[in-house]
């Protein structure tokens, strides 16, 4: 049998110290299983949270093989499987240990994928998804609404304003420089606005820019000041959705707008909005998604692409932010 490069996690702390690149002999699919040649995956901050052990994030069980999501090809059949062939393209379900260049996948979750991009089709399953379960999960989203959002320059911030316009939903999105308006805007950005990190004047600037609009929901990727600023920018009643943690500090919500507003916060998983669609919903979204992305309708940055040997510089790329980071990391295999 041959051997295979796969990444290895050990333990908890310092990516850099707790995983380790090994050889594996290469293994033949159980009957219900395919073995899938990977192309591409996506580090996610959550690969990093897991690494270090951060709260909620631990590995139940160790050693494991990193990875949350990615693409790749059929090398081989298990006796029982009947959907696909070799060389079909897939992916695999979410947390497969996709950083290594074999993996075995049960056939029944993996979802068909299209050509196109391997490192942008490599995003799908978690960014995708995410930004599908913020417009469909939390209010009644018509034509002609409005939400709000900060972080927008990051992928799932891009695919909302795409998925968005698509459905008639007009998009007000906050970001750090002006100077990146005009990509938002290429994407059906409807408006663009830096943070000034005052809550009143923002709230007064999005009031001025939306023409009045009543803004009932803004997502928050941020955390921290962040969540109050999104919230002062909301109407009465409005509903603020956190579903990061950017600034690596806790929401901030004050009496102000809870009391007098009515704002209200809640947190989003993906893992959430996925317990809530059946099998068949899910599959269904996921290729709407694909096709996209292989469309070139979705695209996320790309900072920089790596190969599993140089896992350490890979690590400490994705952990960085903002001007540090300029867009997704990728591990591309094979």
């Amino acid at each position: 049998m041959s051997k295979i490069k796969s990444l290895r996690q050990f333990g908890h702390g310092d990516p850099s110290k707790v995983v380790e690149i090994i050889d594996l002999e290469e293994q033949e699919p159980k009957d219900d299983e395919i073995i899938i040649k990977m192309e591409a995956a996506a580090i996610h901050l959550a690969d990093i949270k897991r690494f270090r052990g951060d709260y909620g994030f631990e590995a139940k069980e160790l050693p494991l093989t990193p990875g949350y999501e990615g693409v790749g090809r059929v090398s081989s059949i298990g006796s029982c499987v009947t959907g696909y062939k070799i060389g079909d393209r897939v992916f695999p379900w979410w947390g497969n240990g996709t950083f290594s260049e074999k993996i075995a996948a049960k056939a029944e979750l993996c979802i068909p994928a299209p050509e196109g991009d391997a490192c942008q089709l490599s995003l799908m399953l978690v960014n995708g998804m995410t930004a599908i379960c913020l417009l469909e999960d939390f209010y009644d989203l018509k034509e002609g609404d409005w939400i709000l959002q900060n972080g927008a320059n990051s992928n799932c911030g891009r695919y909302l304003i795409v998925l968005a316009n698509e459905r008639g939903i007009k998009t007000c999105n906050i970001v750090r420089r002006e100077s990146l308006f005009d990509e938002l805007f290429d994407l059906g950005a409807d408006k663009c606005i830096v943070d000034d990190n005052n809550s009143d004047a923002l709230a007064k600037k999005i009031s001025d820019l939306t023409d009045g609009s009543k803004i009932n929901i803004g997502f928050d990727m941020v955390a921290g000041k962040a969540t109050e600023r999104v919230a002062r920018c909301l109407a009465y009643g409005g509903k603020v959705v956190n579903y990061g943690f950017i600034s690596k500090e806790s929401c901030s919500l004050p009496f102000h707008d809870l009391f007098f507003k009515n704002i209200t916060l809640t947190g989003m998983s993906t893992g959430r909005g996925l317990a809530k669609r059946d099998m068949s919903t899910i599959r269904h979204t996921y290729s709407l998604l694909a096709k996209k992305i292989s469309d070139g309708l979705l695209t996320a940055k790309i900072a920089r692409t790596y190969n599993l040997e140089n896992f350490v510089e890979a690590f400490a790329h994705a952990e960085e932010t903002g001007e540090n980071r300029k867009g997704k990391i990728i591990f591309t295999m094979n």
